[in-house]
């Protein structure tokens, strides 16, 4: 069975509403996300606008852009996974940093303006796999459904 851009279109936007929820039953479980977990979220959320409007319009070419949101949030979520890996720096306000060289005003001041919830701690993971991986792949895969959706409304 070939799905048309219609239900190719539902599919990435339902899978979406997917991540987007399950991020939020996460939160609700008592896992608070981080500022990078915040900005896997912002993708997502225009993805499904995206998506809404497109079903709704009958504007094909908005498949395109359903694309680059879910590229997007993979993206992000790979920087993520590589924070948590210790692969490489995350940004410096939610990760952890040495004190060398800090003066105690400076070290309190740092302590002080810290998040609660840091970007390179793995907060829940199952088999190795975190959330951070997970919506890096999930929505890579969400990405390719939304460029055969797109590629099928060209045709």
């Amino acid at each position: 069975m070939t799905l048309n851009w219609k239900q190719l279109v539902l599919v990435a936007t339902l899978g979406s509403v997917a991540l987007l929820g399950g991020a939020f039953v996460f939160q609700a479980l008592g896992y608070a996300p981080c500022k990078m977990c915040y900005w896997q979220r912002y993708p997502h959320a225009v993805a499904i606008l995206i998506g809404v409007v497109a079903l709704a319009l009958g504007r094909r070419w908005l498949a395109w852009l359903g694309a680059l949101a879910a590229l997007t949030t993979s993206g992000i979520g790979v920087f993520h996974s590589g924070v948590e890996r210790d692969l490489w720096e995350g940004p410096s306000s939610c990760t952890g940093g040495s004190t060398a060289g800090l003066s105690t005003d400076d070290l309190m001041d740092q302590i002080m303006s810290a998040p609660l919830v840091r970007c390179d701690e793995i907060p829940w993971e199952m088999f190795g796999v975190t959330m951070a991986n997970l919506n890096a792949l999930i929505s890579l895969a969400l990405a390719v459904i939304w460029v055969i959706a797109a590629r099928r409304a060209a045709a």
